[in-house]
Formats: C-alpha cells, structure tokens, sequence
C-alpha cells in the first residue's frame, strides 16, 4: 500500500489506543510507558552532572539540553532539560542510581516525578482524593472588594450568599475581610475579626459541615478563626506578611494555602518584572514551602497557588495559565484563581458578563488543577459535572 494515511495521537488513553491496534493485552502496562513523553527542567547541575546526565540520556535513545559551554567547562553550572519516554527516564534514572557526584539522589528523585500521585486528605468529615477538581466558593465580607464592592459586607447578607453557595455545591467556602486587590491597604486584626467570628459562629450554630478557609496574612486572625472552627488558612503572601505564620500553622496543624505573590497588594502591579517568569514562581514557591516544611507545617498540609494577578502583568498571567499543569512537579495540590480578575481586561462590565470568561478560562485548566477558587459556584459546578461525564 503506497497510499499512506497518518494521524496524530493525543489521547491520555494510551493503552485503548494500544488495544485498539491489536497489541499484545499482557504486556500494555510496560508498553505504555514507551509512549508516554516527559520533559523534566533540572536546576544547577555541576558541569561533572550535566555531562554525565547527559551521556546517560544518549544512551538510553534520550536527550539532554544543556547550556553550550558544558562541554568546555567555562561554566561552573547548567540547568538542563531531560526528555524521552516514560520508559527511557526510568533506564536513565537505574543507571544514575550507579553514578558519582551524587547522582544517586538525582535518580530518587527521577523516580518519584514519574511515580507521583496526590495522597488523599481529609479535612473535617470531607475527602479529597484528587479523582477530580475542587470547588472553592469565594465570599469576601469587605467593603472594597474588586469582585463584588461590599454586596456581603453585612452579616444577613454573608450569611445567606453562604448558604447558597453551599447549596450550589461548593466543597470549600473561603471568608475574608482583608481585600488585596491592588494597591488595597491592610486590614487591622480586630477588624477582620470583627467580621469573621459571627460568620464562623453561625456555621457552628447551623452544623454546616463544608470545610472552611481563611484568607488571611494575620497571625491572630488565623489563630482565632481556626479555634472558631474555620480549618484552612489562605495567605496570599506565602508565610512572608508577618514572621511567626508559619510556626503558627505549624501549631494550629491544619491545611494551608501557600501563594507566590511579587510585593505586596499596595506595590505588587507596580511594573512587575521576571527574567524567567516560570522558574521564578516556581523556585519561589519551592523555597516557600521548604520553609513551611522546615517550620513544622506537615506537607500533607500544603496547597500551593501561583497567585494570578499577584505581581503579574495581563500577558504574564495568560502565561501562568497556559503552563499552569507544571506546578504539579512540586509534589503539593495546586490552586488556581482566575474568577472576575483584572486579566479579563474588562473593568466595566457586570460580574455575570466576568463570571462567563472566568468560566470560559476555566474549562482550559479544570482538568490541570486540584483547586479553583471562584465566585459563581452554580456556574461552575456545571462545568464540574459536564467535564466528567464527557470525554472532552
């Protein structure tokens, strides 16, 4: 037949795909992984490392980019970018496990990003094993917020917009009282607490057995709220606001939310600079969550947010989206927030109009992320369903 018909296969479904060819059914499990591609960014290798990864990589029918003066040892070290199929990583990651200059942990740590899977946690009487995205439900009680400018800052009105997220089937309702929208100043403890413990107070009287997040860079908020019984803290500085958070959380023992964020809400738009935009979010949030780690906050405990529209430009924001799937290789959950931001670019338009794009953005990345924050639960929980029961 000279009369050649070819197509590209994208499908996660590999082994379907294998089956459907006729492939031997008793050896797909170890076929798959010939199939299935990763690229891997390694920071700072030593020359002697980025040579030897290299060769192995070669060996195996791989590849290793590498900066060009490796070979002459003009530098003293290299990123590098390892790719070849699931199978070739584990063959390079058996013969590194053999090589010096400590490449043995480089091997370890090969394994477990191609072995990696979200354990479950629980949180109050709520499971989340990761099958599919979490709904967080976001209600700010603050009269200056870029979403909804004060329409819950009293308490009938918090009180019923909370409920009906619940019934619209929110796994998560966040409650803040401190806008960090841009160029918003800060928000005295007393006052956000003001504002929060008669909302945790009604939860409690109602039973409501949601899980609750606070969005707070406030030591004595998030100490107060969680004996309240709220049972997450969002701090959208990343433990770096006031100096005892982390050893805060650490002894509160519950889920935290850790953000990068470039500045702080009055300063944070002010030109946004990156040389590298990804590498930096990514390292920052590396080296925050170490920190955390270091300061006694359980790794089962963190959750980890790129911080959309937190020192970053409209385009550098789209970027975060686009590429959103590679914070998944810093081991925690992933939570994104994209709902009515500035990125949408439009200012004037009315929230239903906002809630339309957020969601429209949204169905790109729902199947990328563990956790997005949103403000119509109704919408989105449709999204939820539609994306699984289709095979889309």
């Amino acid at each position: 037949m000279d009369n050649f018909v070819l197509k590209d296969v994208n499908t996660v479904d590999l082994e379907k795909e294998l089956e459907q060819v006729g492939f031997d059914k008793t050896y797909l499990n170890k076929a798959v992984e010939k199939f299935r591609y990763k690229n891997i960014k390694i920071f700072d290798l030593t020359v002697p490392q980025a040579n030897v990864l290299k060769q192995t990589a070669i060996s195996v029918g791989a590849d290793c980019a590498v900066h060009r003066e490796t070979i002459t040892s003009k530098i003293e070290k290299t990123d590098c970018i390892l790719g070849g199929s699931f199978s070739q990583l584990r063959q390079i990651s058996q013969k590194l496990s053999r090589q010096p200059f400590k490449l043995s942990k480089l091997a370890n740590l090969i394994e477990q990003d191609l072995d990696f899977k979200l354990m479950p946690i629980q949180i109050k009487e709520s499971v989340f094993d990761f099958s599919r995205p979490y709904i967080v439900g976001v209600l700010n009680i603050t009269q200056n917020s870029f979403s909804d400018g004060g329409e819950f800052f009293e308490f009938e009105d918090t009180a019923k917009h909370l409920l009906e997220m619940i019934e619209a089937g929110a796994d998560i309702i966040e409650l803040g009282a401190e806008s960090t929208k841009p160029f918003s100043s800060a928000v005295p403890a007393n006052k956000q607490l003001e504002k929060l413990l008669p909302v945790l107070e009604f939860i409690r009287e109602k039973g409501i057995k949601i899980p609750i997040s606070i969005d707070t860079r406030s030591c004595e908020v998030a100490k107060k709220c969680v004996e309240a019984g709220a049972d997450i803290i969002n701090d959208v500085s990343g433990l770096e606001y006031e100096a005892d958070m982390a050893k805060t959380l650490s002894q509160l023992n519950v889920p935290v939310i850790i953000q990068h964020s470039k500045g702080t809400p009055e300063n944070m738009q002010i030109n946004p600079v990156y040389e590298n935009l990804l590498d930096e979010i990514f390292l920052d949030l590396k080296n925050k969550t170490n920190f955390a780690v270091e300061s006694g906050i359980k790794p089962e405990n963190i959750i980890i947010d790129p911080g959309i529209g937190f020192g970053k430009t409209k385009e550098q924001n789209f970027e975060i989206i686009k590429r959103i799937d590679e914070f998944s290789s810093l081991g925690y959950p992933v939570m994104l927030g994209i709902s009515r931001k500035s990125l949408l670019d439009m200012p004037q338009a009315s929230n239903e109009e906002k809630d339309i794009f957020t969601l429209a953005l949204n169905s790109r990345i729902i199947k990328k992320v563990n956790f997005i924050r949103v403000h119509n639960v109704k919408l989105h929980k449709r999204l939820l369903f539609f994306n699984q029961n289709s095979e889309i």
